[in-house]
């Protein structure tokens, strides 16, 4: 068992609960996928749920007045509990309720508190409507939540006090109004208990930590599964070295725009390039999505030369979730959608590449200019020197040498 924070016990005299302080950890006994062990209670949540999706029940809190501190674990005793469908005898086995119903129709149902603790407890049932968390877990309203839909067609008492190591049965009912809308209607009941200790100044903190179960109420009508692809996101990041590809990620949101729960397949295909390049993914399959919900969905390519514009084709093609029973054709959905993969880093390179052939090319010009420029200037020098320079003295017909003497 994972160590809970503790919390004061709800049962005994006023001096016992002063005087005590106790663990509550929410055994995880409710959908039956996991053996029954005790669960931590999750004293820094802010909503109470629980986890259909998983299989187990998610004990967790609702801050009521302030966050909750941190408790000490030196307790004295412990409270453990956990919360199964169940028939008027007993927890039956499932892991949820499942119901078909018409509209203006009740259904009697129960839920089974379970107390493995050493002293007896004073449990809340309470029940909120139903919805899944971001990656797909179910969860119901906290308490300081208003729920509009079918959490507000439970009838069930406001608490049960079971004894140590004891299970008490508690009838509940749900009552399809007449102008229920068909299809699903997600719920959740659960069994809590809420402590209160001092925080910061002086300040009242409340902490309600809950366990309990899905409900599921399918109201008869017609039936219209559809999905929607929506807030399709492509971006390419390319690799900054210009002799590597990069990577392309797709994601999207996946809506439920019908009345019955579906779950959906994704096909991703690119194309660049005019159709020369093309590349396919399949995204992760998700396992439910609710009416009026969606989930996102992610897909990434890698090794994505950019080329230019990519075209992205996304179809999801719904599916029935579990055993139900869909009477409708599960018509696929397609969205297109452009994106550029801009080559940046061989542009880079090209720019760089034809920056130095210039720069050679201008330095070489230049060079030769110098030396044309110098050869001229050397011929230039050449001619003025050979126009200016003076005569050599002529000696034809000249007298001869004087002083000589005449034979």
């Amino acid at each position: 068992m994972i160590p809970a924070p503790t919390h004061p016990a709800r049962t005994g005299s006023p001096s016992r609960r002063r005087g005590r302080r106790l663990v509550l950890a929410a055994t995880a006994l409710a959908l039956g996928l996991l053996p029954a062990t005790p669960l931590a209670v999750a004293a820094s949540a802010t909503t109470a749920a629980t986890s259909a999706h998983a299989g187990v029940a998610s004990a967790q809190a609702d801050v009521v007045s302030a966050l909750p501190t941190a408790l000490p674990l030196d307790t004295e005793d412990r409270i453990t509990w956990g919360a199964k469908p169940a028939d008027a005898n007993g927890p039956d086995g499932r892991r949820g309720v499942d119901l078909v119903a018409d509209p203006g129709t009740t259904v009697e149902e129960h839920i089974a508190v379970s107390n493995f603790s050493d002293v007896p407890a004073t449990f809340a049932l309470k029940a909120a409507d139903g919805y899944l968390t971001a990656n797909g877990r179910f969860n119901m309203l906290s308490s300081d939540q208003e729920s509009t839909d079918a959490g507000t067609w439970f009838t069930v008492q406001e608490s049960v006090e079971v004894g140590p190591k004891e299970t008490v049965v508690v009838p509940y009912t749900i009552t399809v109004p007449e102008n229920a809308t068909p299809g699903d209607h997600p719920a959740g009941i659960a069994a809590s208990v809420t402590s209160t200790g001092g925080g910061e100044g002086g300040t009242s903190v409340g902490v309600e930590s809950r366990v309990g179960f899905r409900v599921t109420t399918r109201v008869t009508g017609e039936i219209q599964p559809a999905l929607a692809v929506e807030d399709v996101k492509a971006s390419y990041a390319p690799s900054w070295n210009p002799f590597a590809a990069g990577d392309l990620t797709v994601s999207y949101d996946v809506a439920n725009d019908g009345n019955v729960r579906l779950g959906a397949e994704g096909q991703v295909a690119t194309s660049a390039l005019f159709g020369a390049v093309t590349d396919e993914a399949t995204a992760e399959p998700l396992g439910e999505v609710l009416p009026g919900g969606s989930l996102r969905s992610k897909v990434a390519f890698a090794d994505v030369w950019p080329l230019g514009p990519v075209s992205t084709t996304i179809t999801v093609t719904p599916t029935v979730v579990g055993d139900d029973q869909v009477d409708a054709p599960l018509d696929p959905v397609t969205v297109t959608v452009t994106t550029w993969a801009v080559p940046w880093p061989q542009l880079l390179l090209l720019a760089i590449v034809v920056v130095v052939i210039v720069g050679v090319r201008d330095d070489r010009r230049r060079r030769r200019q110098r030396l044309e420029a110098m050869l001229a200037k050397a011929r230039d020098e050449g001619r003025q020197q050979a126009t200016t320079a003076e005569p050599a003295p002529s000696t034809a017909g000249g007298s001869a040498p004087q002083g000589g003497t005449k034979d």
